[in-house]
């Protein structure tokens, strides 16, 4: 694995300056030559002359939040990451690697969850080079690997969990999201370490379940929260059943006897526990009649 190694290049300005004197003075040198008719010596001179304007080619400038991975015929020779205008060997090749935070969004994957429910998910991953040199070497294109290794991250963790969760304490994608989101990172990070990526964060954006199992879904939700709803319903019903003959009792409002007692608790249930408008019924009898 090709590790990285930062390098420091002279200054460009300091070397844009000494190679203009240079060029003007080897230049008037080799007028002067040429006009003595010395043939060497201005040969010599021409020739100095024009490695002094190759030279130039050297010069490149790094912005903030770049580097530029330097390689000389093949060989790798360091990464510039210092912003400012630099100067190396005109026959290196200069190659630009933004270090700046990126971040994308995978398309909508159709993957079957823990159980076998088919679901559609989606994330978000914020991402950025962290080393210039195995995301250029170890890799064809770092960019494409953190797409498609980010999407088979996705479909692995999504496989591992369940939609919902059908037991008390376990973790499921719709309930436990800051879990799932911690996993999901540590799942990608293990597929980008080796082409020198850091993965910043990374967070479901879209799940539900797929359009073939969308309806039997939703019905199995509104009842699971019709029957959540009705335990609270008889819960509170049997409570105020009960403070109701405390109280009569206490009060020795009406004595009343046990089938009395529970005609009046299977009214009182009707009335509470109902989901419609009851209407009263007045007896205008005795209590037994």
């Amino acid at each position: 694995m090709i590790r990285e190694r930062e390098i420091r290049p002279a200054p460009g300005v300091l070397m844009l300056l000494v190679l203009a004197v240079g060029a003007v003075v080897l230049g008037a040198m080799f007028v002067r030559a040429a006009q003595d008719h010395q043939g060497w010596p201005a040969v010599g001179l021409g020739l100095l002359w024009l490695a002094d304007l190759v030279s130039l080619a050297g010069l490149f400038v790094v912005n903030p939040n770049e580097a530029k991975v330097v390689q000389l015929f093949g060989n790798y020779v360091g990464t510039v990451k210092e912003p400012g205008f630099k100067w190396v060997n005109p026959f290196c090749t200069k190659r630009k690697v933004s270090q700046r935070v990126r971040n994308f969004e995978t398309p909508k994957l159709k993957v079957n969850d823990h159980v076998g429910n088919p679901i559609e998910i989606a994330a978000v991953v914020v991402w950025k080079v962290v080393e210039t040199a195995e995301a250029l070497f170890e890799v064809d294109n770092y960019e494409n690997f953190v797409h498609v290794q980010s999407e088979a991250a996705l479909r692995n963790m999504a496989s591992a969990y369940p939609y919902d969760a059908h037991d008390t304490g376990e973790m499921a994608l719709r309930s436990h999201t800051a879990e799932i989101a911690g996993q999901i990172k540590k799942e990608i990070q293990d597929r980008l370490t080796r082409a020198g990526i850091e993965v910043i964060e990374s967070r479901i954006s879209h799940l539900a379940y797929a359009a073939e199992i969308a309806g039997a879904m939703l019905r199995r939700q509104q009842a699971s929260a019709i029957v959540a709803a009705r335990q609270m319903y008889v819960e509170g019903a049997v409570g105020m059943v009960e403070m109701a003959l405390d109280q009569l009792a206490k009060k020795n409002v009406v004595t009343l006897d046990d089938e009395r007692k529970a005609a009046m608790v299977s009214n009182m249930l009707v009335v509470l526990c109902s989901d419609q408008h009851i209407q009263p019924v007045v007896n205008t009898g005795t209590l037994y009649h």
